[in-house]
């Protein structure tokens, strides 16, 4: 083991790092453009990627288990992993919304929502039964904020 660590150095470098520069470092360690995304999500790859290359990664035993794990919470749905959960209401939650004059209630399901007896996959699609026009359901009751606060 080293006397000095150079890794948190480099990790607390990043917070002061230039969005250009970290674009340059996501081309040094991935071999690739970096994404268009912001750049709290470039400063934590990035920290992740410096630490897997000087310490290594997760064992494929791990790998394997936290598949495993992906698995039995979304059967394998590519679509449905791609929802982070902290940011779907709780199962049970009901989200009222008036529309025109009426009320709607939506219920939070296991697999998705019920409006008026019905399953939904979608907020959106429920939105637009409701408007007769396209909606980002979430936009629609009131949800879009809280997405943007975790």
């Amino acid at each position: 083991m080293t006397t000095h660590d150079p890794i948190p150095a480099r990790l607390a470098a990043l917070k002061t790092t230039s969005t250009p520069d970290l674009k340059a470092q996501w081309r040094e360690l991935f071999d690739s453009e970096p994404p268009p995304f912001n750049r709290r999500y470039l400063e934590s790859r990035l920290a992740y990627r410096i630490q897997e290359l000087a310490y290594g990664g997760l064992k494929p035993e791990t790998v394997k288990r936290l598949e495993a794990l992906g698995e039995q919470l979304d059967g394998g749905d590519r679509k449905k992993s791609r929802i982070r959960a902290d940011l779907t209401p709780i199962v049970g939650t009901r989200l009222i919304r008036e529309w025109q004059g009426v009320e709607h209630l939506v219920t939070v399901t296991a697999d998705g929502f019920d409006w008026q007896g019905r399953p939904y996959k979608s907020l959106s699609a429920i939105a637009c039964a409701i408007t007769g026009t396209r909606w980002n359901g979430w936009v629609f009751f009131g949800l879009k904020n809280h997405r943007r606060r975790a």
